[in-house]
């Protein structure tokens, strides 16, 4: 029996921890990767406060630093596959072992979203991907598609403009919605271009990706293309937890300002809640909320 039970190790569940920790309750967070998407930032963070710019893997291990410095947080690096309540406790599980806790946070994150095109799935690994900095360094000197017209896209160009030969931005809305500054910074890449309304219609290839079939405006284009990333944003964690929370159109949990879900004792924070702004510091904000709720529900059930 633990007091609190964090599922996620991003920005939102470590924050939340550190709090908790700090209010003396027994916390247990559960994730595989701790740090969360910090590791997979393409480009240095500056927006988040004390750090001008720092690389994400290094502010996910400073995180981690802090974190393991909690007298009372166990870190568990196994993710949770099921969750149930049982009167006023709820029982956790990973693939190897059961917890049983007095409140709950959820801050398990999101997933990458698919473009669900036909040959995405066939050539994932072989040329499609979701994770330019993981995968960035296999198109040394290569042409790549990057799907996606949000900071995440554009970064991620910004990143790999240096490793591969030539990067094309496709959006398929009629304008960019990435940062003005990172939409500036861009346009001094001789190597990058960046296409609005246009899409991706078709992936083939025979062992590898070899050819993009796309919509450019009013063309139908087929070009060669060793990789393609596809950052058109995340789906939300929420297949395991979805019978104890209320979901929006997006599948977001919906919490309110304490950052509490229809279920008593049960919270939720970071990317995985219905939230405008995704953000680093955001998350973290909410994780702390979380945290000093799930306290105040703890003592009002001694």
């Amino acid at each position: 029996m633990i007091d609190l039970a964090i599922i996620g190790g991003g920005p939102a569940g470590i924050t939340a921890a550190i709090y908790a920790s700090r209010n003396n309750l027994n916390t247990f967070i559960f994730g595989e990767s701790i740090g969360g998407m910090l590791f997979n930032k393409a480009v240095n963070v500056e927006n988040y406060l004390g750090f001008p710019s720092i690389a994400g893997f290094e502010l996910a291990s400073r995180f981690r630093e802090q974190l393991e410095a909690q007298e009372k947080v166990t870190i568990v690096e196994e993710d949770i596959v099921e969750i149930k309540k049982e009167g006023d406790f709820f029982k956790l599980k990973t693939n190897s072992k059961e917890i049983v806790s007095r409140a709950v946070i959820i801050a398990s994150g999101s997933r990458p979203r698919e473009l669900q095109v036909k040959g995405e799935k066939e050539f994932l690994g072989k040329g499609v991907g979701y994770c330019p900095v993981c995968d960035g360094p296999f198109f040394k000197n290569k042409d790549i598609m990057i799907v996606g017209g949000g900071n995440a896209s554009f970064e991620s160009a910004i990143y790999l403009s240096s490793i591969v030969k030539s990067i094309v931005i496709l959006e398929r809305g009629e304008r960019f919605i990435a940062d003005v500054k990172n939409q500036e910074r861009i346009k001094g890449f001789k190597n990058i271009k960046a296409f609005t309304n246009s899409k991706v219609l078709e992936v083939k290839g025979e062992k590898f990706l070899d050819t993009i079939i796309y919509e450019k405006g009013d063309d139908v284009l087929e070009e060669k293309f060793q990789g393609m990333f596809v950052q058109i944003g995340y789906v939300p964690k929420t297949e395991y937890v979805k019978d104890l929370v209320d979901l929006n159109n997006q599948r977001e949990i919906i919490v309110n300002e304490n950052m509490e879900t229809k279920t008593e004792g049960l919270f939720a924070a970071g990317d995985i809640i219905n939230s405008k702004v995704k953000q680093i510091i955001c998350a973290a904000s909410s994780g702390a909320v979380a945290a000093l709720s799930a306290y105040n529900y703890l003592l009002d059930h001694e």
